[in-house]
């Protein structure tokens, strides 16, 4: 029995190891992870609207602009992360 219990906890560590995630962890989509990330970069919450959106993208694009002292990449992201919002947006599939 305790070989049993051994082989089931070693097991479950490898798969650990392996995926990066417990056995009993939902996986995430890479889709929804992508969605966090970028609510998460604009600082909007789930339920924000698409004029929340662009309000947030403005803001931080003026932070990250090469102007300010940031980078084009970090401008790419900040737009990126606004038109996967706006696609997530219910009804509404038009970003302008």
């Amino acid at each position: 029995m305790s070989r049993l219990l051994l082989l089931a906890a070693i097991g479950i560590i490898a798969y650990r190891w392996i995926t990066g995630r417990w056995p009993w962890q939902k996986r995430i989509s890479t889709r929804a992870q992508a969605v966090f990330n970028a609510r998460k970069l604009l600082g909007v919450g789930a339920n924000a609207s698409k004029s929340d959106i662009i309000v947030a993208h403005k803001r931080l694009v003026a932070m990250v602009h090469p102007d300010r002292g940031g980078t084009s990449g970090q401008v790419h992201e900040a737009n990126d992360a606004r038109d996967l919002l706006f696609e997530e947006l219910p009804g509404d599939s038009d970003p302008s």
